[in-house]
C-alpha cells in the first residue's frame, strides 16, 4: 500500500467474509412452500428450521430493488455502487428489524453496444455480454453486498426472454375495453354489426393468436364468408390489439442499421458511435400504452414517490384538457373529408383569435395542399426538421422556423381566412399534428407571428383593467386586417398568456365578450358541438410506444406473417408452446443488404415450410427491464413467469388466510425501488403499463408494481464534471478496494452527502472514513496480539484468513455493568442511526457512529454488551469488520448461549428514559450579553432558575450596584437579566 500500514487488515477480513456468506447462502429469501434448512440464520431467527412455510407463518416481506445494470465492457466506476450501498444498508437493517427481506440483483443485458462489437469483431454478442457480466458481478460482490444471488437474472437468457415473449403474446392478444376501464383478451372484442359473419361459428374472426377460421381445427366445418368482410373483421381486431403494427415516424440511423428510441438521439447524431440520423416511416410495432394514460395518471396518487419524480410522470403523459376544432382548408382539389383540418386546443375560447394554422411537417396533408410555388421551400425545410429531435424541436429558447405552404383554411368562429404554416414546433405525435395559432395569447406564436409579419388579434384582457396595456372595450370589434394588426403588434412585448375576460370574440350566432374564461371556454365548446365543427376532448402528449428495432441483439418477436387468399399478408401470433423463440446463429451481424433487420439474413429461419414467413424485428432493451422485478420472485420457475403464491406474498397482497395482516406486511408492490434519475420517465411509465396489463389479466395482485420510489443523486468525477471515459475522470473501485477496502468505499459513498444530492468524488477523502474504521478496529482489540499478528503478516508469503485468529479481545473489553454514561451514549447512538435510516440519512447516521466510538475511546473498561450493540449498529455500513469483531466478541466473554448470526441479530432498541438529563446548562445574559452558564436541576422551576442566575458571582459582577429591571427567562433555555 502507498499510504504505509494498514488502519486493519481489511484485505483478511473482507474475502474471508465474502466466502462464508456465499458458502451459507446468508442472504438468500425464500419463497413460501419452500422447506427451510436447519442451521440458516434466517430459520433459527424466525423459528422456520425445517419447516414448510406457509405465506402467512413467514415474516413481513420487506422487497428493496435496485435498477439493474447493463453490463458494459468498462465495468464499475465508483459511481454505479452508490445506490447499490444504500440498499444494502436498508436490506441489512430490515433484516436485524425482523423483516423477511428480498434483495436481488440481475443483469439488463441486450443492449447496442454488445451488437456494434459484433459487427466489429464478428464475435456474437452473448459472448461479450457474458465477459461483461462476469466483470461486473465480481465488482459488486467484491463490495460484500447482501444480495440474494440465487434469484440473478439475465434478460439475454432464453429461460428469461421466454417469458418476455410470452408477455407480448398476452400483449397481442388482448385489448383496452373502454367500457370496463382495463385490458381483457381480444376473444371478448365484439365486432360492430356491419361486421358480424352471418354464422354464429364466426361470430369471433380471426379468433385467438389470429387464427383464421379453419386454422389448426379441421374437424371444425364452417360455411364460407365473403373474403372482403373476413378482412375488415380481421382489420378491426388487429386495430384494437394492445400489440398492433402501424407505419411511424421513426429516427433511423443508416450507419448502425436500426431505428433508435428518442434517448438514443443526441443533437441529431447517434449516442452510440455518433452517425447522423434522419426522420423516416418506417414499419414497426407498437404498444397502445395511450389506452392506460388515465390510470397511469390517477394511480401516482396511491404510491409513495417524490413530488418531482411524480411530476416528470405527469408531464410526459401530459394531460390536457380542451376541444377538437374543425377548420375547413379552402382548396376545392381535396375529398371533402381531407378539407376538414382537426385541431386540439385547450382555450377553445380563443378561437377568434386563430390568424394562422401550423401543422407539423410530417402531417399527412402537407403534400396535398402545398401549392406549386411553395413546394422546393417545403420539401427543403421538411428534410431540415427530418434531423432534429424532438426535444430540439420544442425547444422555447429556440429561433422560430417554418415555411408557408400556400394553402389557406377558414376559421369556423370567424369564417377569415388564414394561412397554414409548416414548423418544427408542431409535432405530428401530439394531438392532431396540427394547431390553429393564436398569437396574442400563446408566447411562441406570437414570436412566430412576429417574426413572419402574421396578425395578432387580442381576444383575452386581464380581469383586472389596466394590468396588461391598454384594451379596447369588450364591445368594440377587434382590429383584423393586417395594417391594423401590425400597428396593436408594434405595441405588445409579449403574449398576455392568462386567464381573463373574452374581447372581440363575437359573431351572428355567439358572443363570447365579458365572458370569464371558464364561462368562455364552456360556450364555445357547446357552440362549436352544436354547429357540428368540434367537440369537448381530452388529450395526452403521451404516444403509443414504439416497441420494435432494426437489430439482432435483442428478444425475436414471436410472430408470423401470413398471405391470405388475396395475397395480403397478415401477421399471427406463435403459439405459447413455441417459446422461447430464439434469434438464429449468424456470422454477420450487419442489416440486410436490402435494408431489412440483421435476422432477415436467417433465410431458413426466417422462411417456414408452411410459405410463412418470421417478423424480422426484435423488441427494444426496455422489453426485459420491464418485469425483471416479478421474476425475482420466483427466478427458477419453468410453468409461468412468476408463481402465484411467490407473487402474492413478494408484492405485498393479503392472503386469503389473513386478509388483514398487520401494517408493516401490507405495502402493495416492490417496497424500495433505487435508481437513477436518467429512468425517471420512461422504463418507469414501461414498466408500470406492463404491470397494468398484466394486473387486468389476472397474473398479478397489485395495481402498481413500485411502491417507494428514491432517486439517488449522481456522484461526479473529482473535476465535478459527469464521470465518462471521453472526460479522463473515471475512477475505478478496484484501484479504492485495493487501497482502502470494500467497508471504507461503502462508508465514504454514504458519507459523502444526502442520497439524492449530486456530489463530487474525491480519492483523498476516503482515507478519512477509512481510518475511522481503523479506530473502530483498535477499540477492540489488544494492542500486543495485534502487533504478533502484523509480524506474522510481514513473512508470509501468501497470508490466509486464519492469521486473524492471533488477535484477540482488548483486556478492556469485559462483561460487566455498563455505567449510566456509557448507556446514554449507546442509546443516542442507537436512537440517532435508527431514526437516520428511517429517513435514507446515511451521512448522519455515519457521523453519529463516529461520535459514539470517539466516547468509547476514552473509557477505561468497555462493557461487552456496550460494544456487542454498537457492532450491529454498525453492520449495515461495513459489514465484514463488524462481521470479524462480532466473532471475536462472541468468541470468549460471549453468553453461554450462541448469539445469532449477525446477519439477523436483532436490532438495538433505544430507553428514551436513559437519554434523559439530571442537570441542565442554561446561559445567563446581563442586558443581551452572555456572562455566565449556570448548571441546574433538569426538573429545577423558573423560581430556582432564576435564583441561581442572580447568585452566579459573574452575573453579580455585571449586576453591580445597579437595579435589575426584569428577568427574561427562556423555559430551561435562557436567562436575560435587564439592569439600569
Amino acid at each position: 500500500m502507498s499510504s504505509g500500514r494498514r488502519q486493519y487488515p481489511f484485505h483478511l477480513i473482507e474475502p474471508k467474509w465474502q466466502l462464508a456468506w456465499d458458502r451459507e447462502q446468508t442472504f438468500r429469501a425464500w419463497n413460501p412452500g419452500e422447506t427451510l434448512p436447519r442451521g440458516h440464520p434466517f430459520a433459527k431467527r424466525h423459528g422456520l428450521e425445517e419447516k414448510t412455510a406457509r405465506a402467512e407463518q413467514l415474516p413481513p416481506k420487506y422487497y428493496i430493488l435496485d435498477m439493474f445494470p447493463y453490463p458494459s465492457g468498462a465495468g464499475l466506476h465508483v459511481g454505479h455502487p452508490e445506490g447499490y450501498t444504500a440498499t444494502d444498508i436498508l436490506a441489512r437493517y430490515r433484516r436485524a428489524q425482523g423483516y423477511h427481506v428480498l434483495h436481488p440483483m440481475g443483469w439488463d443485458a441486450f443492449g447496442l453496444p454488445a451488437e456494434q462489437y459484433a459487427i466489429k469483431t464478428g464475435q456474437h454478442p452473448r459472448q461479450t455480454t457474458e465477459q461483461n457480466i462476469a466483470t461486473f458481478k465480481r465488482q459488486i460482490q467484491s463490495l460484500g453486498f447482501s444480495y440474494d444471488w440465487s434469484r440473478e437474472v439475465d434478460t439475454t437468457d432464453p429461460k428469461y426472454f421466454k417469458w418476455t415473449q410470452w408477455i407480448f403474446l398476452k400483449l397481442y392478444n388482448s385489448w383496452f375495453n373502454p367500457e370496463t376501464n382495463k385490458a381483457e383478451p381480444i376473444e371478448t372484442l365484439t365486432y360492430p354489426p356491419e361486421l358480424q359473419p352471418p354464422h354464429p361459428a364466426l361470430s369471433h374472426v380471426g379468433g385467438e393468436g389470429g387464427r383464421r377460421p379453419g386454422e389448426g381445427a379441421a374437424a371444425t366445418v364452417v360455411p364460407a364468408i365473403d373474403p372482403g368482410l373476413e378482412a375488415k373483421g380481421l382489420a378491426y381486431r388487429d386495430s384494437k390489439r394492445l400489440a398492433y403494427v402501424a407505419e411511424a415516424p421513426v429516427w433511423w440511423c443508416e450507419s448502425l442499421g436500426t431505428v433508435l428510441a428518442n434517448e438514443e438521439v443526441v443533437d441529431g447524431r447517434s449516442e452510440v458511435g455518433d452517425f447522423p440520423v434522419v426522420r423516416k416511416p418506417m414499419r414497426q410495432w407498437m404498444l397502445r400504452i395511450t389506452a392506460y394514460a388515465e390510470r397511469l395518471l390517477d394511480d401516482l396518487d396511491t404510491i409513495d414517490w417524490t413530488h418531482s419524480l411524480k411530476e416528470m410522470q405527469r408531464n410526459w403523459i401530459g394531460r390536457s384538457d380542451g376541444a377538437e376544432v374543425d377548420f375547413e382548408i379552402d382548396d376545392p382539389r381535396l375529398s371533402m373529408s381531407d378539407r376538414k383540418l382537426r385541431v386540439f386546443t385547450t382555450r377553445p375560447d380563443t378561437l377568434f383569435g386563430a390568424t394562422y394554422m401550423v401543422l407539423a411537417p410530417e402531417h399527412r396533408l402537407v403534400g396535398a395542399i402545398t401549392t406549386a410555388e411553395r413546394r422546393a421551400a417545403v420539401e427543403s425545410y421538411k428534410s431540415e426538421v427530418a434531423r432534429k429531435s424532438d426535444l430540439e424541436r420544442t425547444e422555447l429558447a429556440k429561433e422560430k422556423t417554418g415555411v408557408f405552404t400556400g394553402a389557406c383554411a377558414l376559421n369556423p368562429a370567424t369564417g377569415e381566412k388564414v394561412p397554414i404554416w409548416i414548423a418544427d414546433y408542431v409535432l405530428a405525435s401530439y394531438g392532431t399534428g396540427a394547431i390553429m395559432a393564436v398569437p396574442a395569447h400563446d408566447q411562441r406564436d406570437f414570436e412566430f407571428a412576429t417574426k413572419f409579419n402574421l396578425p395578432i388579434v387580442e381576444v383575452v384582457r386581464p380581469a383586472e383593467a389596466g394590468k396588461h396595456g391598454t384594451w379596447p372595450s369588450p364591445a368594440a370589434p377587434g382590429p383584423r386586417d393586417r395594417e391594423a394588426a401590425a400597428d396593436r403588434r408594434a405595441a405588445l412585448s409579449e403574449a398576455f398568456i392568462d386567464e381573463g375576460v373574452a374581447i372581440n370574440s363575437a359573431n351572428s350566432e355567439l358572443s363570447l365578450d365579458g365572458l370569464p374564461t371558464a364561462q368562455a371556454k364552456e360556450k364555445i365548446t357547446a357552440w362549436l358541438e352544436a354547429k357540428g365543427l368540434g367537440k369537448r376532448t381530452v388529450n395526452y402528449k403521451l404516444r403509443d410506444w414504439l416497441f420494435s428495432r432494426q437489430r439482432y441483439w435483442g428478444e425475436p418477436f414471436p410472430i408470423v406473417w401470413r398471405q391470405d387468399a388475396s395475397g395480403t399478408w397478415y401477421h399471427q401470433a406463435l403459439p405459447e408452446s413455441a417459446l422461447p423463440l430464439l434469434p438464429p446463429a449468424l456470422d454477420d451481424y450487419r442489416p440486410a443488404p436490402d435494408g431489412q433487420p440483421p435476422l432477415a439474413r436467417a433465410q431458413d429461419w426466417v422462411n417456414l415450410p408452411d410459405g410463412s414467413k418470421r417478423e424480422t424485428n426484435t423488441m427494444p432493451q426496455w422489453a426485459g427491464s420491464c418485469w425483471y422485478y416479478l421474476r425475482y420472485l420466483d427466478a427458477h420457475n419453468d410453468r409461468a413467469f412468476c408463481g402465484r403464491e411467490a407473487e402474492r406474498y413478494w408484492m405485498g397482497a393479503p392472503s386469503t388466510l389473513n386478509p388483514q395482516p398487520s401494517k408493516q406486511s401490507t405495502t402493495p408492490g416492490v417496497d424500495l425501488y433505487v435508481g437513477g434519475t436518467e429512468h425517471a420517465v420512461l422504463h418507469l411509465l414501461y414498466a408500470r403499463f406492463w404491470h397494468k396489463v398484466l394486473y387486468d389479466l389476472g397474473y398479478v395482485s397489485t395495481p402498481e408494481p413500485f411502491f417507494k420510489l428514491v432517486n439517488q443523486g449522481l456522484i461526479l468525477g473529482e473535476d465535478n464534471q459527469k464521470m465518462s471515459k471521453s472526460r479522463g475522470n473515471v475512477v475505478n473501485p478496484d484501484d479504492i478496494l485495493k487501497e482502502y477496502g470494500a467497508d471504507a468505499f461503502r462508508l465514504y459513498e454514504m458519507f459523502m452527502g444526502p442520497l439524492q444530492d449530486a456530489k463530487p468524488w474525491s480519492t483523498q477523502s476516503v482515507s478519512g472514513v477509512y481510518k475511522f474504521l481503523g479506530r473502530v478496529w483498535r477499540l477492540f482489540v489488544d494492542d500486543t496480539s495485534e502487533t504478533e499478528f502484523e509480524q506474522r503478516l510481514a513473512v508470509e508469503a501468501n497470508p490466509s484468513p486464519e492469521l486473524l485468529q492471533i488477535v484477540q479481545l482488548s483486556p478492556a473489553v469485559r462483561d460487566t455493568e455498563p455505567a449510566p454514561a456509557q448507556l446514554k451514549a449507546l442509546h443516542a447512538c442507537i436512537r440517532k442511526v435508527t431514526e437516520d435510516l428511517e429517513h435514507l440519512r446515511f451521512n448522519t447516521a455515519i457521523s453519529a457512529l463516529m461520535v459514539f466510538v470517539n466516547e468509547a475511546m476514552t473509557w477505561q473498561t468497555r462493557p461487552w454488551s456496550v460494544l456487542r450493540d454498537f457492532v450491529i449498529l454498525l453492520h449495515p455500513f461495513a459489514p465484514h469488520l463488524a462481521e470479524e469483531l462480532w466473532a471475536k466478541l462472541n468468541s470468549g466473554l460471549g453468553p453461554r448461549n450462541p448469539e445469532p448470526a449477525l446477519a439477523y441479530a436483532p436490532w438495538p432498541r433505544f430507553d428514551p428514559a436513559l437519554l434523559a438529563e439530571e442537570t441542565l446548562e442554561i446561559p445567563v445574559q446581563v442586558n443581551g450579553k452572555l456572562r455566565d452558564v449556570i448548571t441546574v436541576p433538569a426538573d429545577a422551576n423558573p423560581q430556582q432558575i432564576e435564583s441561581t442566575a442572580l447568585a452566579s458571582d459573574k452575573v453579580r459582577q455585571f449586576i453591580g450596584d445597579k437595579s435589575v429591571k426584569k428577568i427574561i427567562m427562556v423555559p430551561k433555555k435562557l436567562v436575560n437579566v435587564v439592569v439600569g
